[in-house]
């Protein structure tokens, strides 16, 4: 026999829409309703299951977690919630083309083989972004000034990759 179901003894009434932070990360909207202090860091990875961007130490400095936040290269870690209300964040996640089509510094990154353990290298890859958005024809101290660190030593590989996304950004690919 089907399941009735109930008549509710009152009106069913809307709540109404939840106060809280916005942000748009990687293009889509998201509202934040919890703690105002949380950092973008664990928003990213724990809310939206994000896990590009890594925790890497406890002072802010790896840069393992870099995002673009308004256009400008920050430190997810070092950012709350409220810090970020109502900003457009990219994510390594949010760099490839909506066709899927890797961004320059991705396939660079590929092409030159600048991954050796990958810990750190989404937020390399984000902060290569962000200079090639300020110097579209970086020179060695350029990049040198990235201040991302990488424990396993693959700084010529990425130094390779970066003028290699360069080139191509440029339309002259090798």
């Amino acid at each position: 026999m089907p399941q009735r179901i109930p008549n509710p003894s009152a009106p069913i009434t809307p709540q109404p829409i939840r106060s809280g932070i916005d942000v748009a990360i990687n293009g889509q909207h998201f509202r934040h309703t919890g703690d105002p202090d949380l950092p973008l860091l664990w928003y990213l990875r724990d809310v939206l299951r994000l896990t590009g961007c890594k925790y890497g130490c406890d002072d802010h400095s790896c840069g393992a977690c870099s995002v673009i936040v308004n256009g400008k290269l920050g430190r997810a870690c070092a950012l709350t919630m409220h810090d970020v209300a109502n900003a457009a964040i990219t994510t390594v996640e949010g760099l490839a083309g909506p066709d899927g089509k890797l961004h320059p510094v991705q396939q660079a990154w590929i092409d030159e083989d600048a991954i050796l353990c990958g810990y750190c290298q989404a937020g390399q890859i984000m902060a290569a972004v962000d200079l090639l958005g300020r110097k579209p024809q970086p020179t060695d101290a350029d990049i040198d000034g990235i201040t991302n660190l990488c424990r396993c030593g693959s700084y010529p590989r990425i130094r390779r990759a970066i003028k290699r996304a360069a080139k191509t950004v440029q339309g002259r690919s090798r």
